[in-house]
């Protein structure tokens, strides 16, 4: 998708802070330190639109970031940082449900999970709330740079599997670092955008 224009809008804690507006939101879940401010930079080609931290559960609240004044990039707190006390645990976990289960402008959630490793319980109960809650359950497996490529495909397999993920569930490698998978992950976003008959202007990017 070509990229026009990228802003960040506001950090909220509570639904009276969210952006009071009907446009389409695609949210993005993981684990702390999973790379989705990294994620977000890469798409929207800018290297400090969305703010990253080398501290694991800094996030804390939900970050509105707009683009090409259609729609949103939703970056949700980071989950299962042990070092984070279990009080604030809860209350992110408050943060990120209340935004999921009462956001009508929700279209999609993207779930950001570490290609180096095997999914959590915390990754597996939240593909679990996607895919009950309806959505599509796509999966965006980050830091693909950091494996070699012959071991890709047997990272890939063992996510599939731990996440119960059905052989036509999307799962996207990508890197944030040498933009690997970009295109393949705004290709997903848009057929979202068309699936669920949004008009939103869909024009490819310029090749680099």
């Amino acid at each position: 998708m070509k990229i026009k224009s990228s802003e960040f809008i506001i950090s909220a804690v509570k639904p009276s802070q969210y952006p009071q507006t009907h446009m389409p939101e695609i949210a993005l879940a993981g684990r702390s330190n999973v790379g989705k401010s990294s994620l977000i930079n890469m798409l929207v080609n800018r290297k400090k639109l969305a703010k990253t931290s080398s501290v694991p559960g800094k996030t804390q609240t939900i970050n509105f970031y707009l683009i090409n004044n259609e729609f949103h990039l939703v970056d949700l707190p980071g989950y299962g940082y042990a070092k984070v006390s279990k009080r604030s645990q809860e209350e992110w976990g408050k943060i990120i449900e209340t935004y999921l289960t009462s956001r009508e402008n929700l279209v999609e959630v993207l779930q950001l999970v570490d290609i180096r490793h095997k999914p959590t319980v915390q990754d597996k109960q939240m593909y679990e709330w996607i895919k009950h809650f309806g959505f599509k359950g796509i999966v965006v497996a980050t830091k693909l740079d950091k494996i070699k490529r012959s071991q890709r495909q047997k990272q890939i397999s063992i996510i599939r599997k731990e996440l119960g993920m059905d052989k036509d569930d999307v799962l996207i490698p990508v890197s944030s670092l040498n933009r690997e998978g970009k295109e393949e992950l705004w290709e997903v976003i848009c057929s979202i955008f068309i699936d669920k008959g949004l008009n939103i202007t869909i024009e490819k990017a310029a090749e680099l």
